[in-house]
């Protein structure tokens, strides 16, 4: 019984998810933004859906903490991803030999998986200077239908935007 109680806390530690990382000037007074805008060239790495997805998402996330959207901003925002794509190393290993010398290899099991980087800065309106900016890295599927992927990156959106403002 001892044991499966380790292995129970060995699995918990093992299947750690990701963490949003955050960086912003610490001497900047948060109370005065209140109002943003996007700019126009946001998600250079995304397709079309995925910007429209991201910005609505963040859009409804700031609306929702009390920020509004205007065409004279206190700041605006800008987003972008970096996508890698993840080794699988989920294989099967299949192997020949004769005593001593033999030949093996793997066949790679499930789909293959990238591992992407939403990226989200808050650049000041009238100094044009980051003051905030929020990440976080996710491993998505490559196969995946648009329903899960717009329930994606608003789950990835809403985990980023919950670290602004900063509490401090």
């Amino acid at each position: 019984m001892k044991n499966i109680k380790f292995l129970f806390v060995f699995i918990l530690i093992g299947c750690s998810s990701s963490k949003v990382v955050t960086d912003y000037d610490i001497k900047e007074d948060f109370s005065k933004f209140k109002t943003f805008e996007f700019y126009e060239d946001n998600g250079e790495n995304l397709n079309e859906f995925d910007v429209k997805r991201i910005t609505n998402s963040i859009l409804q996330n700031l609306k929702n903490t009390g920020f509004e959207q205007h065409v004279t901003p206190d700041f605006f925002i800008y987003f972008d991803t970096k996508t890698v794509e993840n080794l699988n190393r989920n294989t099967i290993g299949i192997g020949v030999g004769n005593g001593g010398i033999g030949v093996s290899g793997g066949i790679p099991i499930g789909s293959k998986k990238i591992n992407e980087k939403l990226i989200i800065k808050f650049i000041e309106a009238k100094t044009n200077e980051l003051f905030w900016e929020g990440s976080l890295n996710t491993a998505v599927k490559e196969n995946r239908i648009p329903e899960k992927r717009k329930l994606h990156l608003e789950k990835v959106v809403q985990q980023i935007l919950v670290e602004f403002p900063p509490k401090k």
